[in-house]
Parts: C-alpha cells; sequence; structure tokens
C-alpha cells in the first residue's frame, strides 16, 4: 500500500517535532544563555566589560564546583541538601587547622576529607539502610551545619595563610586561581561520566535501578561513591570560598544546595535520573551568574533577587517536567 498524502505529512510533523525537540535539547540553554547576555548588554551597565565577565566566572566557581557533584546524584535520581552546610563545615574546619600552624596544604586536604566524609555517611545510609535520598540529606543540611557553628563558637575564624589565601584570591595570567580549579573540576568530570565505566554506572542506576542491579552492577557501592565525590567537591568549595572570604565561616554556603540544585536542571538534567551532561550544567551556573550579576549591576533590590532566584527554580523543574513529557 503506498503512502497517502495525509501519512506523509504526519511523519513529517512528527519528524519535524522530534528535531526540535533535540535541537532544544542540545542548544535550548545556550540559546537562553546568549540571549539573557544581549539583553543585560542594553540595561545593565558595564555587563560587557571584560572584568566583570571575568568577575561572573569568578563568582559562579563555587557553586558551579557543587554543581558538579550535584550533577551526579540527580543522575541516579537522588538529591544532596547537604552541600552547602558542608561548605561552612570544611571552611571552618581547615582554616581551623591551618590557624593552628598546620601546613596549610594539609589543612585544605583536611577540608576536602571531611566533606567526603560527609558524602560517604550520606551515601551509607541512603544505599545501606534504603533510606530516602532527601530526608538523609535533609538531616545532614542540619546537622552539619550545627557543627561548624559549634566548632566555630558561632564566630568566624580569621584565616593568616597566604598560601590558603591565594586558592580563593588567587590569580594567574590574570585569570582568577577558582576559575582553574572549576575548569579541572569540570574536565574531571566530563572523562568520568562519558569514558568510564562508573559513569555508565551511574546513567544505568539513574534510568532503572532495578535493572541495574540485575544486571550486575553494584548499586550501593555506586551510590555511595557518588554520595562520597558529592561531598568531596563540596568540601573542595568550602576552601575556595574561606580562601576568597579570608576566614572559615560557619553561615557560609548558605542557600548554595539550591543554587547548585537549580543549575543542574537548568543545564537539562532531569530530576527523575538517567538523562543529562556535565556540560549542560556548567551552561545552567552561567545563566544564573548572569541573572545575579545582572540584576546586582541593575540595582536591584537584594530582597527582589531572591524573589527572582526562586522563580529560576520553579521554572527550572517545570523546564524538567515539559522535557519528560516530550521525550
Amino acid at each position: 500500500m503506498k503512502p497517502t498524502l495525509e501519512s506523509n505529512s504526519r511523519s513529517r510533523g512528527v519528524n519535524l517535532g522530534h528535531l526540535a525537540y533535540v535541537l532544544w535539547n542540545r542548544l535550548g540553554m545556550i540559546f537562553i544563555l546568549v540571549l539573557l547576555c544581549a539583553v543585560l548588554s542594553f540595561t545593565a551597565p558595564n555587563f560587557l566589560d571584560s572584568a566583570n565577565l571575568m568577575n561572573v566566572l569568578k563568582q559562579v566557581s563555587i557553586i558551579a564546583i557543587l554543581a558538579a557533584g550535584m550533577t551526579i546524584v540527580i543522575l541516579t535520581g537522588g538529591i544532596d541538601l547537604s552541600v552547602g552546610s558542608t561548605v561552612a563545615l570544611s571552611g571552618v574546619i581547615s582554616v581551623m587547622i591551618s590557624a593552628a600552624g598546620v601546613n596549610p596544604f594539609l589543612a585544605m586536604a583536611a577540608g576536602v576529607a571531611v566533606g567526603y566524609a560527609v558524602g560517604f555517611i550520606n551515601g551509607f545510609f541512603i544505599a545501606k539502610a534504603n533510606l530516602p535520598a532527601f530526608i538523609v540529606t535533609l538531616g545532614s543540611f542540619t546537622y552539619v551545619r550545627g557543627l561548624a557553628y559549634v566548632i566555630s563558637a558561632g564566630y568566624p575564624i580569621v584565616l593568616y595563610s597566604e598560601h590558603f589565601k591565594f586558592i580563593g584570591a588567587g590569580n594567574i595570567l590574570g585569570v582568577p586561581f577558582p576559575i582553574y580549579i572549576m575548569l579541572f573540576v569540570y574536565a574531571v568530570m566530563f572523562w568520568m561520566l562519558n569514558y568510564t565505566m562508573f559513569g555508565r554506572h551511574i546513567y544505568a542506576i539513574g534510568g532503572n535501578e532495578e535493572a541495574a542491579r540485575l544486571t550486575g552492577i553494584k548499586v550501593k557501592s555506586t551510590l555511595i561513591n557518588v554520595y562520597s565525590i558529592s561531598g568531596l567537591l563540596a568540601g573542595l568549595g568550602g576552601i575556595v570560598l574561606a580562601g576568597r572570604l579570608y576566614s572559615g565561616q560557619p553561615t557560609a554556603g548558605q542557600m548554595y544546595e539550591l543554587d547548585a540544585i537549580a543549575a543542574v536542571i537548568l543545564g537539562g538534567t532531569s530530576f527523575t535520573g538517567g538523562v543529562g551532561k556535565i556540560q549542560g550544567t556548567i551552561i545552567g551556573v552561567l545563566i544564573m551568574g548572569v541573572i545575579s550579576n545582572g540584576l546586582t549591576l541593575m540595582d536591584v533590590n537584594y530582597y527582589w533577587q531572591l524573589v527572582v532566584k526562586g522563580g529560576v527554580i520553579v521554572a527550572a523543574v517545570l523546564l524538567d517536567r515539559l522535557r519528560a513529557k516530550a521525550a
């Protein structure tokens, strides 16, 4: 039977719809980022100045590091609400150790190790005790922040080490050092997700955890490693922020977990797991950073900036739902 004109037009409509869906998934957020930059170049003074653009990259570097870890967590279908609190705890502990006269590099390593430990504990309870990730990380969101306050007695701890300060505030060839750290983290994560068995296991678990288990993937150990990496990167973000602020502050990192989650979802990673790319996350991070920077340059009240950020988070979840329906 020969295809009719109606069936051909319907087929073309389906193909065009699928093509539009693929193009939006691959290029939609890049288009939005370019559009935002174009609008802000007219509405926000000095937005396109090289110094301001470099400042945007520096400002988003810590959220970007957290979002890299959040990406692999969400790819497994999980969530990590503890990263902001981990930033505070790792910063406080590493600065306190440095202030006690310990080698600053050992102090920074201790801060990263603290982050890894928080992530490992989260992963252990999620994987071994089969507890919901939301509940486990909500608990650590609270007790980890509490530990930061207890250890610091609620006061900032001043950082004296110049080596430590360089991590957060130094420059190489005119480029802030945190940007190099951010790029290194994303290069490693890109390699891990695209070229290692561990990366394939992450996608498999997010796609169908039971099917992944039946194919022989060690789901529990993979989940523990995923949350441990998220915690480690939060610890790294904590020492970068401490170096930038010249202090370890128990109040540091507040709301960072929401910014990281919003950036990941904006970047195309599905809340239900199994779908997403690390390169999409960096686009989501830049969108969040450009919005924040633009609002600041336009002298928008900070409280209204919070309103806009909240709206972006809701929009990110809505986009995820629309993508899931269109798939």
